[in-house]
């Protein structure tokens, strides 16, 4: 147990570097752990040994997996189901779009300019058009920008963005079985199901120290996890659709939320996003950048070619649309899982691997920090509320000061 002790006391070590150069350097905390997560490996690739860190050890994997799934399933739940219906139509529109052309533009630049074969620049295509929820809610949350109705549209299309890469890659690369059949039943089934015997359930056993909530949630989230996995499906899918059934009963009840959050961002979330910047190899970047600079720049140019006109449509003056398309720009969750998903069925090699998630990674960082410093939308940052997430909100005006 001394090594596993070791190795989560590192992680935890690693997260708070993090949390000091996200309030010194005012970004989000999701992108300064991806990024002391790279610079670690290097650091410890020329001292110690990068093996320091197990990342594909069973319990990280764990630990990793909870977290984005519990970030997710609370991305969901910040959806207010009336803005939802009032805004649909501008997140299913900005949604597709963010996922269309850019999955075509990644794919030609990877068959046709690094020379790639068609199974793999399709999966390439898949992985770079995700929008990662997990980023994208992290970010919303610590500007406050989560409660507003900009904030959930944008949440809202991402949903639809990574529900169209999701979708896609099952219908391309993963084969429609009975498996298939009883997961969308299963989903369904939890989706009309969720929202009437949740508000009972809380009502009559939650409110006390046994923590009914949580555990309830935890096993109908990691239930439908296993289920979606055994599947051929991803974990988080269900998270989302779950998150987004409870919206209207889990995401209004914002003491529980808050303790949800101080378990995911405090526990959970550290490993996944320092283990997702711990893949990328600096040394092996460096020595064949043209690869992550092609998909980086490809990614960014299709979505704002695709995202911007249709946010300009929807009436969002210049700098809200171009906030909406760079934090659409902002991949990691589903595209490591694309990657990850073929390199496991062997359609794309190691090579290809490091360069899509290096390529996954960058866009995670980039197009943020850039939406954050030039494009955050000041007039809509919420001020100081009482309830949950007043700290969020509170420091959010000094945070666009500083920027």
């Amino acid at each position: 147990m001394t090594g596993i002790w070791t190795q989560a006391a590192l992680v935890f070590g690693l997260a708070l570097i993090a949390t000091l150069v996200s309030n010194k350097f005012r970004i989000s905390t999701a992108l300064s752990e991806i990024i002391v997560g790279m610079a670690a490996r290097g650091i410890f690739a020329v001292t110690i040994g990068a093996e320091v860190f197990g990342v594909q050890e069973p319990w990280v994997k764990t630990l990793a997996g909870i977290g984005a799934i519990l970030l997710t399933f609370l991305a969901g739940a910040e959806l207010d189901p009336d803005v939802f219906k009032l805004k649909w139509k501008e997140a299913a529109s900005i949604g597709v779009a963010s996922f269309l052309l850019p999955s075509i533009g990644c794919w030609a630049a990877a068959h046709y300019l690094l020379g790639w074969e068609n199974m793999p620049s399709i999966l390439a295509g898949i992985a770079l058009a995700a929008t990662s929820v997990a980023v994208v809610y992290t970010v919303m949350m610590e500007y406050g920008l989560n409660k507003t109705d900009f904030g959930k549209t944008i949440l809202a299309a991402c949903f639809v963005t990574d529900l169209g890469t999701v979708v896609t890659l099952g219908l391309v690369f993963a084969p429609f079985t009975f498996k298939t059949v009883i997961f969308i039943v299963a989903t369904a089934g939890a989706f009309v199901a969720l929202p009437r015997v949740t508000p009972y359930l809380m009502q009559k056993y939650g409110g006390r120290p046994s923590e009914f909530e949580a555990k309830m949630l935890l096993f109908c989230l990691l239930g439908m996890g296993a289920l979606a996995t055994w599947a051929d499906s991803e974990a988080v899918l269900p998270a989302y659709l779950i998150g987004m059934t409870l919206a209207g009963s889990v995401g209004r009840d914002h003491a529980l939320v808050r303790r949800l959050r101080t378990i995911v961002i405090g526990l959970l979330t550290p490993f996944y996003f320092i283990r997702a910047g711990y893949f990328v190899s600096i040394a092996a970047v460096v020595m064949a950048p043209v690869g992550v600079i092609i998909f980086l720049v490809v990614e960014m140019a299709t979505k704002v070619v695709s995202v911007y006109p249709v946010a300009r449509v929807f009436g969002s003056p210049h700098r809200d649309a171009m906030y909406t398309t760079l934090i659409m720009a902002s991949g990691l969750t589903f595209g490591t899982i694309a990657a990850l998903f073929g390199l496991s069925h062997k359609i794309i090699d190691e090579s290809q691997y490091s360069t899509l998630v290096a390529a996954i990674i960058a866009t995670a960082i980039t197009p943020t920090v850039i939406a954050n410093s030039l494009f955050l939308p000041r007039h809509l940052l919420p001020k100081a509320s009482e309830g949950d997430g007043s700290e969020a909100t509170t420091q959010a005006p000094a945070t666009a000061t500083k920027q």
